[in-house]
């Protein structure tokens, strides 16, 4: 068993094709191939399961995906270590963002900060919603990933402030409250999302009763702002996930308040390779601003 084959395994689950995990890698596709095949020959068990251009891990490949992705990590965290005594700052680190409000509002600020510091440390980024990067984590496919906190299976390093807002077309008569309640989304045209808030918002919706009648379902902000601002639905979305406000559409906050918390979060703080180590230091250094919804009512035309 080799280094390379781990590695190989490890980006075959991840990107689920032999021919683009040959070229990531810059080899062949027979080279994958047979790095694979040899690997589940030394193991004994089948790692992969191959349906025309698709590949993903078997049951067995799944459990053993986490075994091989910490093995990598820590030899990338030797290295680094290696590096670090050569005073050399180099490596590679991996991070899981949950979308616009880590991937707009935070990271971007990070990276800079943290690329200053560390010019010659690879950092690799990708989004996916909340469950999928807290899955990434625990898979060991990233080192570091934005959660909304609490979240008693990691550790965790509290960074931003955030808020579940109603969103609203300017003109709807919710907008002249400062603040919108739950039952007042009662029977109203509401768009829902996938995204990662979705359990926050059916929560609080469902504490009071309420039942808005759900005519879209979209993933985009974006398709969300343009219905909200031609006055087809209403929605509730993470402020910081969201813009400011676009013509025709305003921000209100909840009533009941509906805060919520982003934080940086690993499986083990103390494991951490030193460039993840590095860029938890640099977070927790940062003040960011937090978004509010616009609590003042507008005046009537």
């Amino acid at each position: 068993m080799t280094f390379t084959q781990l590695e190989i395994f490890s980006i075959l689950a991840r990107v689920g094709s032999f021919s683009r995990t040959a070229a990531a890698l810059g080899i062949t596709q027979s080279a994958v191939s047979h790095a694979i095949k040899q690997l589940e020959t030394e193991l004994g068990v089948s790692l992969m399961i191959r349906e025309a251009t698709l590949a993903t891990p078997s049951e067995a490949g799944a459990r053993l995906l986490i075994r091989a992705n910490d093995i990598l990590q820590q030899r990338e965290a030797l290295l680094q270590e290696a590096n670090n005594e050569r005073g050399l700052a180099r490596g590679t680190l991996r991070i899981a963002s949950f979308g616009a409000t880590s991937s707009l509002h935070l990271l971007p600020q990070l990276i800079v900060r943290y690329q200053h510091a560390h010019p010659w440390v690879e950092v690799h980024i990708d989004e996916g919603i909340d469950n999928v990067v807290t899955q990434w984590l625990l898979e060991r496919r990233v080192e570091l990933g934005f959660v909304v906190l609490p979240d008693d299976r990691f550790d965790t390093l509290a960074i931003a402030a955030d808020e579940l807002v109603a969103v609203l077309p300017a003109h709807h008569e919710l907008a002249a409250q400062s603040r919108v309640a739950a039952t007042d989304f009662h029977g109203q045209p509401f768009i829902r999302t996938s995204a990662g808030s979705g359990p926050h918002i059916d929560q609080f919706l469902a504490t009071a009763g309420s039942i808005p009648k759900t005519l879209f379902h979209f993933e985009q902000l974006s398709s969300m702002l343009g219905f909200v601002a031609q006055g087809a639905a209403v929605t509730i979305a993470a402020r910081l996930a969201l813009p400011e406000p676009p013509s025709g559409v305003v921000y209100r906050s909840l009533q009941p308040h509906k805060p919520r918390q982003i934080g940086l979060a690993a499986l083990n703080f103390k494991r951490l390779s030193p460039a993840a180590l590095a860029f938890v230091d640099v977070a927790r250094k940062m003040r960011f601003e937090t978004k509010t919804a616009c609590a003042t009512a507008p005046a009537a035309d």
